[in-house]
C-alpha cells in the first residue's frame, strides 16, 4: 500500500464542545501558517524523494477556513515538493458554516476530489448542545452545494449518544443523511475526551451521558439502517456505497501503512517509527522559521507493539485480519497465538474466521476493545 500524506489546519472558527484535536479559534496566523508549512514539505521532501503518494488529506480545525484559494497553494506545494499520483483521492474536511456554495466548484478546480462534511446531526438542538457553527439547513445546503458542484466522492459524518438523545432522534439524523445518497456515511459515538468542555461539563454533574446500552442500541441502529440502504459497513464508524467510496486515506491508518504528516500536532510513521510534530501553532511556525522541523517526538515500535496495533486495526474492519499476512509480517503462528481466545469468541457469535481471515461479526463489534485486549494479552 502506497503511503499518504495528512496536512493539519489547526483554525477553527469557535472551538466545539467535545473536540480534543487541536485547533486555535483564531484566524489571523493562517498566512504565517501557510508559509511555514510549505517549508516544512520543503524540508520533509529529500526524506520521501522514492515516496509516491496516491492520497492527500486535508484535516483540522477546519481546513475549509483555508478557502478556495490557500487550498489550491496547499496542493500546488504538495505537488511540487512530493511525488503525488495521478488520480490521487485528495480529501477536504469541511464545516457546513465555512462552505459558500460557489466556493465548492473552485474546490474542485483547485484539485479535491473528495469532500467531507461535518453535519453530525440535522437536529439544531443537537447542533448547538454540540457548540457546532452551522444549522441543520446549512448543513442541507452543503450537501446539496456539494453534489451541484460535481463531487461525485461525497462524505458527511454523524455523532451520536448525546444526553437525552433517543432513538426516534438518532433515525431521523440516518434517514436524512441517506435522503442526500452520500458516497460515504461515518457514525462516531460521542466521546467525553479530558480537558474537552463537553468533559468538564459531565464531571461537574451539568450532563449525564447516556447509558452503554442505549449507546450500544444506536450502533446497532446504524448498522441495520444503512445495510438496507446497501451501504458496506467496512469499518467499525464507516459506511460505503461500495468499495471504491471507502476512504483510501484513513485505510492507510488501519492497515499499518507509511504516511507522512504535516503542519502542527501531524502524526507520521514508517515502520516501525512513528513520529509528531509540536501541538503549539507558535512553537510549529517558529521552528519552521529558524529552519528546524517541528519535531516533538517519536517512538520505535517492538515487533510487539506492531502486532497489537495490527490486531486492533484489523478486527476494527469488515476484512478483519489477512492471516497470512500478519504470520509472514512477524513471523508468528496465529494460530498458537490466539487459538483459544478465537474459539471461544466464535462459540459466542463474536467472531468468526473464513478464507483464511479472523472478523468480528456485527455483533462482535459492539466488544471491539475488549476483545481486541484478551488478543493483546497473549501476543
Amino acid at each position: 500500500m502506497l503511503p499518504g500524506l495528512y496536512i493539519h489546519v489547526p483554525f477553527c472558527v469557535r472551538k466545539c464542545r467535545y473536540c480534543d484535536f487541536y485547533s486555535i479559534a483564531d484566524l489571523s496566523a493562517v498566512d504565517v501558517y501557510m508559509d511555514a508549512l510549505i517549508a516544512e514539505m520543503q524540508m520533509q521532501a529529500a526524506g520521501f524523494k522514492d515516496a509516491f503518494f496516491d492520497t492527500i488529506y486535508l484535516g483540522g480545525g477546519t481546513p475549509s477556513v483555508l478557502g478556495p484559494g490557500r487550498t489550491g497553494r496547499v496542493l500546488e506545494a504538495a505537488a511540487k515538493h512530493f511525488h503525488i499520483l495521478p488520480g490521487a483521492e485528495i480529501t477536504l474536511e469541511a464545516n457546513p458554516g465555512t462552505l459558500a456554495a460557489r466556493s465548492l466548484a473552485q474546490y474542485r478546480s483547485a484539485g479535491v476530489s473528495r469532500i467531507n462534511i461535518g453535519v453530525q446531526s440535522f437536529n439544531d438542538a443537537n447542533l448547538s448542545f454540540l457548540g457546532r457553527i452551522h444549522c441543520a439547513r446549512q448543513a442541507a445546503d452543503a450537501l446539496r452545494a456539494a453534489e451541484k458542484a460535481g463531487f461525485s466522492d461525497i462524505g458527511l459524518d454523524l455523532i451520536y449518544g448525546l444526553p437525552g438523545q433517543g432513538r426516534d432522534s438518532w433515525q431521523k439524523d440516518l434517514e436524512a443523511a441517506a435522503g442526500f445518497c452520500p458516497a460515504h456515511v461515518s457514525c462516531y459515538m460521542l466521546t467525553y475526551e479530558p480537558g474537552t468542555r463537553l468533559s468538564a461539563d459531565k464531571d461537574a454533574g451539568r450532563i449525564k451521558p447516556l447509558s452503554e446500552d442505549r449507546v450500544s442500541a444506536m450502533f446497532v441502529q446504524a448498522q441495520d439502517f444503512f445495510a438496507e440502504k446497501g451501504y458496506q459497513h467496512y469499518e467499525i464508524s464507516n459506511f460505503a456505497v461500495h468499495r471504491a467510496k471507502r476512504s483510501r486515506h484513513n485505510q492507510k491508518y488501519w492497515n499499518n501503512a507509511s504516511y507522512l504528516g504535516l503542519g502542527p500536532a501531524a502524526h507520521s510513521y514508517t515502520e516501525p517509527e512513528r513520529f509528531w510534530n509540536h501541538a503549539d501553532l507558535s512553537r510549529y511556525i517558529r521552528d519552521l522559521s529558524a529552519g528546524r522541523l517541528p519535531t516533538a517526538a517519536s517512538e520505535r515500535l517492538t515487533d510487539s507493539q506492531m502486532m497489537i496495533e495490527a490486531v486492533y486495526l484489523g478486527l476494527r474492519q469488515s476484512d478483519g485480519i489477512d492471516v497470512a499476512l500478519l504470520e509472514k509480517r512477524f513471523n508468528r503462528d496465529f494460530g498458537q497465538m490466539f487459538g483459544s481466545v478465537i474459539r471461544r469468541f466464535e462459540e459466542t457469535g463474536h467472531m468468526r474466521i473464513s478464507h483464511n481471515r479472523c472478523r468480528l461479526t456485527s455483533r462482535g463489534m459492539l466488544f471491539l476493545d475488549s476483545i481486541a485486549a484478551e488478543m493483546a494479552g497473549v501476543i
